[in-house]
């Protein structure tokens, strides 16, 4: 048994769009057989009409936390729409669901495709999370990338946990900035933990997109685009950040194409459909 393959469908009226692709699942985490301009006109659609969806663009790295825990499985298949960011995640599609995915839906290549489509409609967006002066450079730089986008808040992260009182003012702010987007930058899996718990707070489409700010802002490089094609992004990353890095590569990678080879052949029992209610984690 190769995996479910579902329809993609949100938690809340009117959170999925129209014509929305299947989402597959590989190792338990339902990914999204998606594109570029696919998610771009999700992130529209939404946006225009105001209401929630919650994104997120998945490595090996993120498929693994929902892989060897069922409550963050249970708060990434509550996502609307989780897309395959890694290519390693594109070939699994691919491979065990023949999804025809050309390309991968590259979490910093997503952000500029939305930044770009937000300024063309006219559409304010936000970001959330990362340092202040991580934030200004991000500012900076958009702006001379993409000169009419029309950005309204740049919130730094509180670097630590929150109650609920706190998380209701934190999301209030954040839906009274005039935003009709907002991306959230809080790192893998907080990202994917604070959309989970704030999907039912902010009305509008979140991005959840980890390393893009720092990308964006200048302050780490890219992997060349012919390591990208390749799928050696990690050992790019590695290279770069090896004392922060080295366990998420050496061993979940390895761990990644096991599972993977052992769903592929039918010997990796398909988690139970109903995953534990997640506990709130208050990330901020």
């Amino acid at each position: 048994m190769q995996g479910m393959s579902v329809p993609l469908h949100g938690e809340r009226k009117g959170s999925a769009p129209a014509a929305a692709p299947l989402r597959h699942e590989v190792l338990g985490v339902r990914i999204a057989a998606t594109d570029y301009e696919r998610a771009c006109a999700a992130v529209r659609q939404a946006a225009l009409a105001g209401q929630p969806l919650t994104v997120t663009a998945l490595a090996v790295h993120g498929v693994m936390t929902g892989a060897l825990d069922a409550e963050h499985r249970h708060r990434l298949n509550a996502l609307d729409l989780v897309v395959p960011d890694g290519q390693p995640v594109r070939w699994a599609l691919n491979l065990l669901f023949r999804a025809g995915l050309s390309e991968r839906v590259y979490g910093p290549e997503l952000t500029l495709r939305v930044c770009r489509m937000a300024a063309a409609q006219g559409l304010p967006v936000a970001f959330y999370g990362s340092r202040q002066e991580v934030l200004d450079d991000l500012r900076a730089k958009l702006l001379q990338r993409i000169p009419g986008l029309k950005i309204v808040a740049m919130v730094p992260s509180r670097f630590r946990c929150v109650d609920r009182a706190e998380q209701a003012e934190i999301a209030a702010s954040l839906s009274a900035s005039g935003a009709r987007i907002l991306f959230v930058g809080l790192g893998c899996p907080r990202q994917e933990t604070w959309l989970y718990e704030h999907r039912d707070l902010i009305p509008m489409p979140m991005l959840a997109v980890g390393a893009a700010f720092d990308f964006h802002a200048g302050r780490l490089p890219q992997a060349p685009p012919a390591m990208q094609r390749r799928g050696l992004e990690w050992l790019f990353r590695l290279a770069s950040e090896p004392r922060r890095l080295w366990r998420r590569y050496l061993f979940l990678n390895p761990l990644y194409i096991t599972l993977l080879l052992l769903q592929a052949a039918g010997l990796r029992r398909a988690p139970p459909p109903n995953a534990p209610a997640p506990k709130h984690l208050g990330y901020a």
